[in-house]
């Protein structure tokens, strides 16, 4: 059979690209006449670029989750080879591939974890954690944090802290408290064993007023990435984990963002002495290159279902073209020291060179992360910490694309979150585009 040309080879211009696209493309999260999409053809590694043939240092991992690059050629053959022999079959069914996918990402996850349910993104994998911690318990409240994202489906945005849970709250029994953020502290604290003390005290206070006896879940980011990258002060986490071991709580936590490499460890979970009951993933996971996410669990929470249904499920769960891009995923990840390639970058090039245009630049008030997961938070005053504005935030993007960098933007923060392979003389060519576009609109 000779080979078929479809309207996905013809060439075209980035404007024809934007036209076609906002006059059929209902976007997430936006005034659609508003819109102005940024058109891109093609990447490689930790460059993408445009139909007109413009480069840009892909400094947002487009949603935060392009861990491995783009076009990585291991995932990309592995894609095809299952293409070749079974493009997709049902959950039900037992699939070589999908139980692989399973196998390798357990070896990396706690050893008191024992299977995995796979999902199609970061959401759902909240969403079915909820739904088997309310099982497992007997319980109906979830406890989450302000600041936090957990994905956009019913009891996922609600557990979120952010404004989008405002328009969307659906769904029942959620409960939010405020977490650990030294900078900004709600507690009024100024160190951060104080801040992890007194978020600890706010919490113990939460789960003894709505009653221990009603709450299933506390769901949390290990370390919150769309709220602003806020690594947990020393002893918080483990705090949370016994103040729900003391009250038969389950501790899920959500690594969707923070997982596979993004904080320089396999899990974020990793750096802290603690285990969680479910951890949640999806986006590094297999950066992507097919939707899937899932839920990592506990021997205890699994052994729950051994004779009794799980009422959930999904027709994609599993798919094999994702499964298959998992293991790919995993075995580069292993084999060509990815990971630890994002904890170097992060301590030898990300944390020093931020620092330093915080010694140049007034207007950073704080840098904070790990790894190949950086915020730079932006202040009109150092002392008097007052976010800058958006118009502010508005041109400094508009310097950062001009100069060749595609970079993550969230309120009055700069994520600085470059895929995991890339290289010292990529965040050296960042930086300079960074001081530069700071210069410019300061």
């Amino acid at each position: 059979m000779s080979p078929t040309r479809t309207a996905l080879a013809v060439p075209t211009t980035n404007a024809e690209v934007a036209a076609l696209d906002t006059a059929n493309v209902f976007h997430s999260w936006s005034a659609q006449k508003a819109l102005k999409p940024m058109a891109i053809a093609g990447g490689s590694g930790s460059t993408v670029w445009d139909h007109e043939g413009r480069t840009y240092l892909d400094f947002s991992s487009q949603l935060v989750n392009t861990n491995i690059g783009h076009q990585h050629p291991r995932l990309i053959e592995a894609i095809k080879q299952q293409l070749d022999t079974l493009t997709t079959v049902a959950p039900a069914h037992a699939n070589h591939t999908r139980a692989l996918a399973a196998r390798k990402i357990l070896s990396h996850a706690p050893s008191t974890m024992d299977k995995v349910f796979f999902t199609n993104g970061g959401a759902d994998a909240n969403e079915n954690a909820i739904r088997m911690a309310r099982l497992h318990t007997g319980r109906d409240k979830v406890i989450s944090r302000y600041r936090s994202y957990h994905g956009n489906t019913g009891a996922a945005i609600v557990a979120t802290g952010d404004w989008r849970r405002i328009p969307n709250e659906y769904s029942r029994g959620h409960v939010h408290v405020f977490g650990p953020y030294l900078y900004r502290s709600e507690f009024w604290a100024e160190t951060p064993e104080q801040e992890a003390e007194r978020a600890l005290q706010h919490l113990r206070r939460t789960i003894e007023l709505e009653g221990p006896q009603s709450v299933a879940a506390v769901l949390l980011e290990t370390v919150p990435g769309t709220a602003g990258i806020l690594l947990p002060p020393p002893g918080y986490l483990e705090g949370v984990r016994a103040l729900c071991d003391q009250h038969g709580i389950v501790l899920i936590l959500d690594e969707v963002m923070a997982g596979f490499g993004r904080t320089g460890d396999w899990f974020a979970l990793d750096a802290f002495n603690v285990r969680p009951d479910l951890i949640t993933f999806a986006k590094g996971v297999n950066s992507g290159y097919v939707p899937v996410g899932g839920v990592i669990i506990s021997e205890e929470i699994s052994a729950t279902f051994d004779d009794c249904v799980f009422p959930g499920g999904l027709t994609y769960s599993g798919h094999p073209l994702a499964a298959a891009s998992i293991v790919a995923s995993i075995e580069a990840f292993e084999e060509e020291d990815i990971i630890g390639n994002a904890a170097l970058i992060g301590r030898d090039h990300l944390e020093p060179g931020l620092a330093s245009l915080a010694d140049r630049h007034d207007v950073i008030g704080e840098v904070r992360g790990r790894g190949v997961f950086w915020a730079l938070e932006l202040v009109e005053d150092r002392q008097a910490r007052t976010p800058v504005s958006a118009a502010f935030m508005g041109k400094l993007k508009a310097e950062l694309l001009q100069r060749g960098l595609l970079p993550f933007i969230a309120d009055n923060r700069v994520h600085v979150v470059p895929p995991a392979v890339v290289t010292p003389e990529e965040v050296r060519q960042a930086l300079a585009i960074y001081d530069d576009a700071l210069t410019a609109v300061s």
